[in-house]
């Protein structure tokens, strides 16, 4: 099914004006977003997907790395399990990894200190240059998105 865009809704005119606040999400939460603005929001593609509970017998993909660095076959069983999980589920859980526990808690942490800086702070890394080495932005695929716009459009 392709999505359209509602006929009374200006979602390009949302769009840009979430993109150039340069908050992301958080941002608008703290400054007294009251409601999800309506590009987040899928119940405009009229999905037709069931709600309740998962079935017993669905899991998430668990993806053993051990063996990918000095295994080839193994490598390659590897690579065709992620792009399976990427294809049927769009993500999976990777054990075997390598990474310390406390680098990922460190991680975690370090995202966290981000998105709770002061706003100014944020805005200087919030762009859509893909040729940069650290950006901060909202919704990655946004303008890709059937309501989207390139993302150089003039301020309004």
């Amino acid at each position: 099914m392709i999505a359209t865009p509602e006929p009374d809704h200006d979602w390009k005119t949302e769009l840009m004006a979430i993109d150039q606040s340069k908050s992301g999400i958080k941002g608008l939460v703290d400054a007294g977003l009251a409601k999800l603005p309506r590009v987040f929001v899928h119940d405009h593609l009229n999905l037709n997907i069931k709600s309740g509970p998962a079935p017993d017998n669905v899991k998430i993909p668990v993806i053993d790395f051990a063996g990918v660095n000095t295994d080839s076959t193994r490598r390659a069983m590897i690579i065709d399990e992620i792009r399976n999980a990427c294809m049927k589920w769009g993500f999976f859980q990777v054990v075997n990894h390598g990474i310390p526990v406390i680098t990922l808690e460190e991680m975690i942490n370090g995202i966290r200190r981000f998105q709770e800086q002061e706003p100014e702070a944020k805005e200087k890394l919030y762009s859509r240059d893909e040729s940069k080495k650290v950006t901060f932005n909202t919704k990655i695929d946004m303008c890709n998105s059937p309501y989207s716009y390139s993302g150089s459009e003039q301020s309004m």
